[in-house]
């Protein structure tokens, strides 16, 4: 009986929190050195984390070298000088991330797009990433964009058996 109450608490609880939009998070700090590629750094780290719903906090830094693909368009360009990042936005998971990236040359002009491999650090990137503890980002090949677009799924009933198996183990 006791058992029941307890898994029926955390039931109520996660539906809760579920309907309210409420996530638990941790929060991951990464300094990506000179040299290194931005968005594979990212991967790695996500890898080795086993981040599941990741998304970017923020990211200040600099790059020596820029590669975007740009709105509405499927090739990728590159440009090779010193940028400030001004922006990094995106979400994080096992399937793939899906990163946006603003830069500023020297005259502060500022230019953003779609992150590629080829965004090469100048002398930092430092990276503050949440990760949301009750979700799970994947990613699914949409039919209207045909792009892997994200898919958001909760993980309440999965989170909600842990917890039921730590308080009253079998």
């Amino acid at each position: 009986m006791r058992r029941l109450l307890v898994i029926l608490l955390i039931a109520v609880c996660g539906i809760t929190s579920a309907q309210s939009g409420m996530s638990t998070q941790t929060i991951h700090a990464l300094r990506v050195n000179p040299g290194d590629d931005l968005k594979v750094k990212l991967a790695d780290f996500v890898k080795e984390k086993k981040i599941k719903a990741g998304y970017i906090i923020t990211c200040a830094g600099s790059l020596k070298q820029a590669t975007l693909r740009l709105s509405n368009r499927n090739e990728t360009q590159t440009w090779r000088e010193t940028f400030e990042i001004v922006s990094l936005t995106g979400t994080l998971s096992p399937d793939g991330n899906h990163l946006h990236i603003s830069i500023a040359d020297k005259d502060g002009k500022v230019i953003g797009g779609h992150m590629m491999d080829g965004c090469i650090i100048y002398t930092t990137a430092e990276v503050i990433i949440g990760e949301a503890n009750d979700l799970l980002f994947t990613r699914e090949r949409d039919s209207v964009t045909t792009y892997k677009e994200l898919k958001i799924t909760p993980k309440a009933e999965n989170n909600n058996r842990e917890r039921v198996n730590k308080i009253l183990p079998k």
